[in-house]
Formats: C-alpha cells, structure tokens, sequence
C-alpha cells in the first residue's frame, strides 16, 4: 500500500557532508510523521530525527546542530541533510514514515529498505 524508498548514502570523509532522501509512494491519504533511523553494526536501531504534519522537528543529541531534517509535503518526500559528519555516524540509514492508506485506515509505520553512509578516510 504505501512504498518508502531511501536514497543519497554512500562514503564521505570525516568532515564532509551528505544529503538523504526519502520518498513514499502508493496509496497514501495522510502522512503524520516522517523519521530518519539508523542502526550500526552491533547496535541497536535508534532515531536520528523526526519531522510531524505541523513541522516541528526533533533530533537525537548526537546529531543536534549537525543534521537537519526537512519536509516536501506535496511529494510525500523527507530529507536528511547530514554535515560534519564523523566517523561513529557510520550506519544504515532507514526511514520511517507514519501515514494511512485510506480515510478509514489506522495510521501505521512504514519503512524503508535502508542506505548506507560510511564516514571514513
């Protein structure tokens, strides 16, 4: 019903940046919440930043005044703009989005097949 595809990882330097982007597709009536996540080896799965329906946006601490998290709404697109990135932001990035297939539908979290960013030199 409703697709989610990440795109934009790769491998950057220590200090370089990167832009993910996220796109959902399909049957889609409403997205309340688009999240970016990321899991790296080892570790568990954990949320990088959160953008809702009204705009407000929140960040983990580790990623506070380097990442930013941004919203097309008419494309049902998410981005995540990622500077001064350092080596332990190595990780899959997965997106998450909170939307409903129809009016009479629950909302219910979609994912993304991940991307992965590797900071190293």
């Amino acid at each position: 019903q409703v697709q989610v595809v990440e795109s934009g990882g790769g491998l950057v330097q220590p200090g370089g940046s990167l832009r993910l982007s996220c796109a959902a597709s399909g049957t889609i009536f409403s997205i309340n919440r688009m999240a970016w996540y990321r899991e790296a080896p080892g570790k568990q799965r954990e949320l990088v930043a959160t953008v809702i329906i009204g705009g407000t946006t929140n960040y983990a601490d580790s990623v506070k005044g380097r990442f930013t998290i941004s919203r097309a709404n008419a494309k049902n697109t998410v981005y995540l703009q990622m500077n001064s990135l350092k080596p332990e932001d190595t990780a899959v990035y997965y997106c998450q989005v909170l939307a409903r297939p129809y009016v009479v539908s629950a909302y219910s979290n979609y994912w993304g097949q991940g991307t992965q960013v590797t900071v190293s030199s």
